[in-house]
């Protein structure tokens, strides 16, 4: 079966959620510009679910990608850098998740937990999903299912 495009792979599925998760951050910076009545509420909640959606995302990455990764790729130290980016986040997360909105901290922190994200999603793009896509050996076609199994399964315990 012959396409003129290229079919989603492991890489499209991860930059699906990194662009998800972006709308997320603006959505939080706009309200957190804002001064309306239950503002707070919002920001928690939205807070919530970038934490949510961010911890889901590591952990597929963790267990799936970064795995394979390692033993296709010669060059793993931007591997090893990705994982300690993904520690500063997590610890991040903790910080955010242990807080009450009303700390003058929370927005802080949620912004910069972005610009952690924004930083790490540049060399995902850039450095990662290259060396992925020609890596010998690597089926991202299947490891997109695997990954995408692994997501619905990590969400559904989530929201249980």
């Amino acid at each position: 079966m012959a396409t003129t495009r290229t079919e989603a792979d492991a890489c499209t599925l991860l930059d699906t959620d990194h662009k998800a998760v972006k709308k997320l951050f603006k959505a939080y910076d706009e309200l957190a510009q804002s001064k309306a009545r239950g503002v707070d509420q919002k920001k928690l909640e939205l807070a919530r679910e970038i934490c949510q959606e961010l911890t889901v995302h590591a952990t597929i990455e963790e267990e799936i990608f970064y795995p394979a990764l390692r033993e296709a790729l010669k060059e793993t130290d931007v591997l090893a850098e990705a994982e300690v980016e993904h520690a500063g986040a997590k610890d991040l997360i903790a910080q955010i998740e242990a807080m009450e909105v009303a700390d003058e901290m929370f927005d802080a922190k949620v912004k910069v937990l972005g610009e952690y994200i924004d930083h790490h999603v540049k060399e995902e793009r850039n450095q990662i999903f290259p060396k992925a896509r020609a890596a010998r050996g690597l089926d991202l076609i299947a490891m997109r299912d695997e990954l995408q199994a692994r997501k619905d399964a990590l969400m559904g315990v989530e929201m249980a």
